[in-house]
């Protein structure tokens, strides 16, 4: 049994030491990406909108602290350590998954592709659209690389300054969508999805965000920053961590509880985008602040999408280059640049369409991992329990995926029938939540295993 690790600093921390870390929590799960997914379940939702943003709260605000706190009580170091329990292949695959996914195929390239969609677009004539994003993108990427490669402190000091002009400006913007209404969110029509499961509509949309794999693969940073602190002991890791990101979260959920607000009563003058936001967001600032205040929020956001992008690419190339060292940390982070730069000018409804079924798949996975690491003091992370719990969550969360694939695959004869089939089979398919049941099973199956077994600790 390992020795318990005692805290150095047996002191409170001050309100100044917890500011700092929230604010590493808020800058961690804050992007561009969180701006436009919530406007646009707002229009989902409409007069559903409060049930519809309590699930979507449930897996975008919620879920991502937990996935901190799991590093924190795991003592984990990463996504590798998180999923290590269930052997080095298993880990390193899961790794790839979720890397690859906050990386070049899709959260890399969607900081410049909503950055452009939102920031820059509305200022291009049409037909100079395409060539305008080239440019961009072109542009986004080489700063980007440049920023990663001199690692310093240039980019954190840019975002201390940023990031605050950043939300003034969009809190402006919410005080004069308070004082002048475009809408009673209340009286908005309702798409049919979201009028009989809009809870969980809002939940699977919180997949979108991608902060809980956000949090299993940079919350080692701020578990590091409070063990800096003297909070070494993960008891005291996990109270601080929790502490701060009550104050990081309530910010980022304030922040969606007035975007799907605003984006239900923007029915009353706007039609539902078709590109899950960008443009409902484009006409709400555009509403408010005019062309000048539009043209500013533009600046701030290009600048604060680098500084997001900088860390998504440094954090791929480390743990890249740390368990594939064939290939350098410079470049793995110019392979990341340019496949970033080639998927972002695919466009944003691309990048979103092809990501929702690989957040289908991958989240499951995610919220089963995190929950386990939470809950491993109570059995020494054993095999057991782990593996158990995965099988039974894979094949769900592959069917899921498959009816989330756009029509051109999921309406495939066989594979409608596959799906068909599942969802007549299992409870809570048709909401994507049918891997529910089944982890449940599996996790109470290793755990009668390990009960009967003898409580043996399991070598990790």
């Amino acid at each position: 049994m390992q020795d318990e690790i005692k805290d150095i600093n047996t002191k409170p921390l001050s309100i100044k030491q917890y500011l700092i870390i929230g604010s590493m929590l808020f800058a961690l799960f804050f992007g561009a990406g969180n701006l436009i997914f919530p406007i646009h379940l707002g229009q989902l939702s409409g007069a559903n909108w409060v049930p519809a943003m309590l699930g979507f709260l449930a897996s975008g605000v919620l879920l991502p602290l937990l996935s901190v706190l799991s590093i924190s009580i795991s003592r984990a170091k990463g996504v590798y350590d998180i999923a290590k329990p269930l052997g080095p292949v298993f880990a390193i695959i899961f790794l790839v998954l979720v890397h690859s996914t906050l990386g070049p195929l899709f959260a890399t390239p969607r900081t410049a592709s909503v950055n452009f969609t939102v920031g820059i677009q509305p200022f291009i004539p049409d037909h100079y659209i395409k060539l305008a994003m080239f440019i961009f993108t072109a542009l986004f990427f080489i700063a980007t690389f440049y920023l990663s490669y001199r690692t310093s402190s240039i980019i954190d000091n840019l975002g201390k300054i940023l990031n605050p002009l950043f939300l003034a400006l969009l809190f402006l913007a919410f005080l004069l969508a308070f004082l002048h209404p475009m809408g009673a969110a209340s009286a908005q029509p309702v798409t049919q999805a979201y009028q009989h499961q809009s809870f969980f509509n809002g939940f699977l949309q919180g997949y979108n965000t991608m902060d809980a794999l956000a949090g299993l693969a940079f919350g080692v940073t701020v578990v590091t920053a409070v063990n800096q602190l003297g909070k070494t002991s993960p008891k005291s890791n996990a109270k601080v961590t929790a502490r701060a990101g009550l104050i990081s979260e309530a910010l980022v959920g304030i922040i969606y509880i007035i975007l799907i607000w605003i984006g239900a009563t923007s029915l009353n003058l706007f039609k539902i985008s078709t590109d899950d936001g960008g443009t409902t967001f484009n006409q709400f600032m555009g509403h408010y602040l005019g062309i000048t205040g539009h043209a500013l929020l533009a600046t701030l956001m290009t600048l604060t999408c680098v500084t997001t992008a900088v860390g998504l690419v440094a954090a791929f190339a480390q743990d890249f280059h740390e368990h594939f060292p064939r290939f350098s940390y410079h470049q793995w982070l110019a392979f990341n640049c340019f496949v970033s730069f080639i998927i972002a000018n695919e466009g944003l409804s691309l990048i979103i369409t092809w990501s929702t079924p690989v957040l289908m798949f991958l989240y499951p996975f995610a919220i089963v991992l995190i929950i386990l690491a939470l809950c491993s003091p109570l059995f020494k992370k054993d095999r057991n329990v782990y593996l158990f719990t995965i099988i039974f969550t894979l094949i769900p969360a592959f069917f899921d995926m498959l009816a989330a694939f756009p029509p051109v695959i999921s309406n495939i004869s066989f594979i409608r029938a596959l799906i068909n089939a599942e969802q007549n089979i299992l409870p809570f398919a048709s909401i994507g939540m049918d891997w529910v049941i089944p982890a449940i099973v599996g996790a109470i199956i290793g755990l009668i295993i390990y009960k009967t077994s003898g409580h043996k600790e399991a070598k990790i």
